[in-house]
């Protein structure tokens, strides 16, 4: 990137909101509107901060509000599963990822990432109910992101997602990472002789 270059950008400031967009001449594109966006949330937050002048409070102790929130609408879809409401459950964890994706950045990062991680595996599940392989492995994968070691189901069930698929090879891959960080897990190493086995199988049928 080119540090000495500048462009000026014509910008209109909602007197009210104190929302950024694009003058009315400006053409927009996708970097500009994220841009404006993350810039316009973090306003916003700001804004309704509550306490003197406006000041983020410290990373510890988090609004519990949030929190409660959060594990309010994971433990609801947790019990839609159970009933085997599976889109109702996925909405419901869907609900809790954006509460939970949505701390202010001055929050702790890392219960972003235990919250996320455990809502991302739980929504993974759901659609493993519903044979949405891609999905599932998708949400799988974004939950071992954000939080690697500790995750044996997250693990697991982008594996199991990927053999379903016919990705034999990215899933013996896949499982093999998983069993190098979470050890000789009796799930993952079902899984991976079923992988195995169907290598084989594959090997034998062409």
């Amino acid at each position: 990137m080119d540090q000495d270059k500048f462009d000026f950008l014509p910008l209109s400031v909602d007197p009210k909101t104190k929302a950024v967009t694009p003058g009315p001449q400006q053409p927009t594109s996708r970097t500009l509107e994220s841009e404006l966006a993350q810039l316009n949330m973090l306003t916003y937050m700001l804004n309704t901060l509550e306490g003197p002048l406006g000041v983020p409070p410290p990373p510890i102790p988090v609004n519990p509000k949030r929190s409660a929130g959060v594990h309010r609408l994971r433990d609801a879809g947790n019990a839609e599963f159970r009933k085997g409401k599976y889109d109702e459950a996925g909405k419901l964890y869907t609900m809790g990822l954006q509460m939970a994706l949505s701390r202010p950045p001055w929050e702790r990062s890392q219960l972003v990432r235990e919250e996320s991680s455990a809502l991302f595996a739980n929504r993974a599940q759901t659609c493993m109910a519903l044979r949405r392989w891609p999905e599932g492995a998708v949400d799988a994968e974004a939950s071992v992101e954000a939080k690697r070691v500790g995750n044996t189901k997250a693990w697991w069930r982008r594996g199991k997602c990927l053999m379903e698929m016919g990705r034999l090879a990215e899933a013996k891959e896949w499982v093999g990472r998983a069993l190098e960080l979470e050890g000789e897990e009796g799930d993952l190493v079902a899984l991976s002789r079923e992988i195995d086995e169907s290598i084989e199988k594959a090997k034998v049928e062409s």
